[in-house]
């Protein structure tokens, strides 16, 4: 047999040797024309992706691509690499032919081979210039006569970086730099001789030599590498069996301590920002996914470490259970609008819980009404201003004909009162009415100005978002926000009446480290001044004394804050909305399914909360990571900023009314009355109506005698009200934020129209 095999060698070694020099002929026959080779195309480059600290906390890749500098390469890997796949790579001209004529017999006397034919040069030329050409008798001969031309125009060093970057290595790893990685969870700073001659090892057959999928394969492979290293005098036989047998094979795929790994709502937030929702890296879908998977990019973002970590402390303020109800959060900066911590639910985990309820719209309930204020107050309303807000009501439900009017049976009654009252207490027919009272498509208008952000804007197409819509039951949350909604429109009253988008991203960095982007997006004013200052003031009520009280009081009497909660009918979803002037927070509580009413959950119960609400739960969270935040940035002091007061009202309180809904009346004359004639007396014939101003009636002619009457007792007359033209109500094309309510003198009298 071994004659045989001897034979076989000698004849395929002759072959070569004959063939040889006619090739190395061809390949520089080239030598003196002027064609070139394109140069290296841009590597692949994973992008980092950090938080305000500068903390790593994601990266994005199509392919696990991590160029690295051969300076920055230690001479011992260098030197494994070539030991293992081309030991005279500084001497050759990119064609070995002694490699080749080497590589044949030592196949050939081998169970496998230990080294393949092609140099480095080659296999660069095989990844830069070759990839889909057909594997025939010229692709030899192509490559050989690339890699001559190659080795003309680039020196030694930079085909090695070139090898060295691109080279596969299996598990989506493509160079050392991801190699050293993925194996052994470290930077190439720190591999080893051997783990390097490990990984050059895998490079002939990456997928055939992958230890995590095919370790006894691996394991040959790696044996044999061992077996050239001692044959080259670079292990001694001692180093060489205590390497075969303390090694210990990469068992799984690694990452490296210093990088992050786990994907987050708030990482997975962003990488859908960039890609679907601005033209930040490009004007197409393709542009966009190239730059940020393959382009290198460093991009800085808005979250702050230290406000996430709270927000996720606080969310578990809300206890496990077992119908799955969750929390999310959204926290933007009030002055920027920069999204500084975003909570999605309980945790993200990779197919199994992957829904952002941070950015999930849901009903509102009465937290809405927050946009109802500001917009009333826009319009002229003022604090002191009275409105009804009797309950049960039955309000106009303008474009549905089947149910032409909007009846609200629930809540609390609210009675006649001060918009100021109603707001504190989330009187349900109060803010029905006011929401008619200013116009619904003016809110509608309102909301979209106030809440504006890359998820919720005007014009935007109904298959991507649903549109707000100015139904009747805007004010009990007939449309569904976001908290990243809630939020981004609290800022605009926090910010005293100048918004900001919510964004994610401050600035972005190109591979060579050039500033491609940074934000720098100006405000919008979208209230009035002390409008915005006005509606803090209202609100700073809801905490102190109403529907948040029980949750928040203590805390507001500490530091300057202010809200408004909500609850969705049948306790399907609750809200707490709130600011200070560092930070616009909103919380949301409910089933990821939306419909399961939060009534008597047992580990509820056991809380205290039998039924959830947005003062609840909601606020619990909120007053949390409120309470956390102002003590870790702020410590312990007192003195805490605080909007300015707002300025005093230019009027006295005016009636707000709905025409149609409600009418005016005035007095237009007076029934004279008299008292009641006592039995067996006959009563005077009655004056009837008389004009207030007329004459006294004429006196009986002198000497009549006038039938028996009762002694006659004064009662003051009874005055005659009627109808007067309230106007009309706000035309639905009426959008400017200044147009005036409709509005009476306090005295007038109102009453629902008949």
């Amino acid at each position: 047999m071994a004659l045989v095999v001897g034979a076989g060698a000698l004849l395929l070694s002759a072959s070569v040797v004959a063939v040889a020099p006619r090739i190395w002929r061809i390949a520089n026959a080239h030598q003196e024309l002027a064609v070139v080779l394109p140069d290296f195309a841009d590597l692949a480059q994973r992008s980092y992706v950090f938080d305000v600290s500068g903390r790593e906390i994601a990266s994005f890749e199509v392919e696990n691509s991590q160029p690295i500098a051969l300076d920055d390469v230690p001479d011992h890997v260098v030197d494994a690499f070539l030991a293992v796949e081309d030991n005279e790579f500084w001497v050759h001209r990119g064609v070995n032919v002694r490699s080749l004529f080497r590589a044949t017999l030592s196949n050939f006397a081998t169970e496998g081979p230990i080294q393949g034919a092609s140099t480095i040069t080659m296999q660069v030329v095989k990844n830069d210039y070759m990839a889909g050409f057909e594997r025939n008798g010229r692709y030899k001969l192509l490559q050989a006569t690339y890699a001559v031309r190659l080795e003309k125009q680039k020196s030694k060093e930079e085909i090695l970086e070139r090898y060295l970057n691109t080279v596969f290595f299996g598990q989506n790893s493509y160079g050392i730099g991801a190699a050293a990685e993925t194996y052994f969870g470290k930077p190439v700073s720190d591999v080893t001789f051997v783990e390097a001659a490990f990984l050059a090892g895998m490079v002939q057959a990456p997928s055939s030599y992958d230890p995590i999928i095919n370790p006894e394969r691996s394991r040959v492979r790696f044996l044999q590498v061992l077996d050239r290293l001692e044959d080259d005098e670079l292990l001694t036989d001692d180093e060489r069996l205590e390497v075969e047998e303390t090694f210990v094979l990469p068992e799984r795929v690694r990452a490296r301590p210093d990088r992050a790994t786990e994907r987050t709502y708030f990482t997975e937030a962003v990488r859908d920002y960039l890609l679907n929702r601005s033209d930040i890296l490009g004007d197409t879908y393709e542009e966009r996914y190239t730059k940020l998977h393959r382009g290198g990019l460093r991009i800085t973002t808005t979250l702050d470490p230290f406000l996430q970590a709270r927000a996720e402390e606080a969310r578990n303020e809300l206890p496990n259970n077992s119908l799955g109800i969750d929390a999310a959060l959204t926290s933007v900066d009030v002055s920027t609008g920069a999204i500084r911590a975003m909570v999605g639910g309980r945790g993200f985990i990779p197919g199994q819980n992957e829904v952002n309820l941070a950015l999930a719209p849901s009903q509102t309930g009465s937290s809405i009404k927050l946009f109802i204020l500001a917009a009333a107050l826009q319009a002229g309303a003022t604090p002191e201003d009275i409105i009804d807000g009797t309950h049960p009501c039955r309000l106009p439900n303008e474009g549905n004909n089947d149910e032409p009017f909007f009846e609200i049976r629930g809540g609390v009654n609210g009675g006649v009162d001060t918009l100021r009252r109603h707001t504190v207490r989330s009187i349900n027919c109060a803010f029905a009415r006011t929401s008619q009272i200013v116009g619904l498509n003016r809110m509608v208008d309102t909301v979209y100005r106030m809440a504006a952000n890359p998820y919720l804007f005007e014009g935007q197409p109904a298959s991507e978002r649903e549109p707000i819509r100015p139904f009747a039951s805007f004010a009990t949350g007939g449309n569904e926000l976001s908290t990243l909604d809630m939020a981004s429109g609290i800022q605009s009253i926090a910010n005293e009446g100048l918004h900001h988008d919510p964004y994610y991203v401050e600035s972005i960095d190109d591979a060579e480290g050039n500033r491609i982007y940074t934000h720098t997006v100006p405000g919008t004013r979208v209230l009035d001044r002390d409008v915005a200052l006005t509606a803090i003031d209202v609100m700073k009520g809801v905490l102190t004394g109403g529907t948040a009280r029980r949750s928040l009081a203590d805390f507001a009497s500490r530091r300057p804050a202010f809200g408004k909660t909500g609850t969705q009918q049948s306790n399907w979803t609750a809200f707490f909305v709130g600011a200070t002037p560092e930070l616009a927070t909103a919380v949301m509580v409910r089933d990821p399914d939306r419909y399961t009413p939060m009534v008597n959950v047992p580990e509820f119960v056991e809380a205290g909360v039998p039924r959830v609400q947005g003062g609840t739960f909601p606020a619990r969270i909120w007053g949390a990571y409120m309470e956390e935040v102002a003590l870790g940035q702020l410590g312990e002091q007192f003195d805490f900023a605080d909007w300015d007061r707002p300025a005093s009202q230019p009027r006295g309180p005016a009636r707000l009314y709905l025409p149609g809904n409600e009418c005016l009346f005035q007095i237009i004359g007076y029934e004279e009355r008299t008292p009641p004639a006592p039995e067996g007396t006959t009563p005077p014939a009655p004056d009837g109506f008389r004009n207030p101003q007329a004459p006294p009636a004429t006196q009986p002619p002198t000497g009549t005698v006038p039938p028996e009457t009762v002694p006659s007792t004064t009662l003051p007359p009874r005055p005659i009200f009627g109808q007067v033209d309230g106007g009309t109500t706000i035309p639905p094309d009426v959008l400017d934020p200044n147009a005036p309510l409709p509005s009476a003198p306090s005295g007038q009298l109102v009453r629902p129209c008949r």
